[in-house]
């Protein structure tokens, strides 16, 4: 099962010409593929991606079980301008939470809430650097993910991006803070900061 795990290598699948991304998850102890990220659009939002910016498109995106068919979770970001909001929800269909992108942040960090509206974590990190911690508002790291270059060539001439997403061991037998954290990683990726380098 794919919250079973406390650390996940997202791979980005690659290609010069797609309208929706697609990642594959994978165990890094093993190298065994242990779940599936896909971007679910409309078809009119796929052909508007080809003349307006990707950052300003509504997205959804399923995270599924190995098998490619089970739905452990999902996000969704509707249009946006400004500030970014974006909902988690459980294979069922109900909301576990949210992101919000801060709003004067220099550094591009974005905030974490429950379902009730608290926020659990701050996702921080570098436009540069590629590492990013899940810190608590109390100052608690319950994660962190750091992107892994794919080799020269395929960095120049794809936009494909590598993770390993390391989750704290006292999280081991909460899966809703996993998918958040998981969450929290596509939308890093999918959301924040596609197309920055």
């Amino acid at each position: 099962m794919l919250l079973d795990h406390q650390v996940f290598f997202v791979k980005e699948q690659a290609g010069l010409l797609k309208a929706a991304d697609v990642y594959d998850i994978f165990d890094p102890n093993t190298n065994e593929q242990i779940g599936v990220a896909r971007e679910e659009l409309s078809t009119i939002v796929m052909l508007a991606r080809w003349v307006i910016n990707k950052k300003l498109m509504p997205t959804t995106a399923v995270i599924y079980e190995e098998d490619g068919t089970t739905p452990v979770f999902s996000i969704h970001k509707p249009v946006t301008l400004f500030r970014s909001r974006v909902n988690v929800l459980d294979g069922e269909g109900q909301t576990i939470g949210y992101f919000k992108s801060k709003l004067l942040s220099v550094g591009g960090g974005f905030l974490v809430y429950d379902k009730n509206d608290k926020e659990v974590a701050e996702v921080k990190g570098k436009w540069t650097g590629w590492e990013f911690k899940f810190v608590t508002p109390e100052g608690h790291e319950m994660g962190q993910v750091t992107k892994k270059w794919a080799g020269l060539g395929k960095a120049l001439f794809t936009s494909a991006d590598n993770y390993v997403v390391s989750i704290s061991e006292d999280l081991a037998d909460q899966p809703l803070a996993k998918m958040l954290l998981l969450a929290a990683t596509l939308a890093i990726d999918m959301v924040y900061y596609e197309g920055r380098g």
